[in-house]
């Protein structure tokens, strides 16, 4: 398991387990928190195609889907 701390959340790099259409690296591009500080939405941006997708942050402590940095 990951241990992830929302505020540090932003630009961090992930690489995916299982890579979908050869795409394994990935930078957290977009992270918004409520007034509250928690986080509402957080995109992912593919380094290789420049292609952008929400995701649930929780997602990225999963280490069968992402490990931490770039592998």
């Amino acid at each position: 398991m990951n241990k992830i701390n929302p505020k540090k959340l932003l630009h961090s790099k992930w690489t995916a387990v299982k890579p979908v259409n050869k795409q394994k690296h990935f930078l957290v591009s977009e992270v918004e928190f409520d007034e509250l500080d928690v986080v509402v939405s957080c995109r992912i941006e593919a380094i290789i195609s420049n292609e952008s997708i929400e995701i649930e942050w929780q997602n990225l402590t999963d280490t069968k889907q992402w490990l931490f940095g770039w592998k």
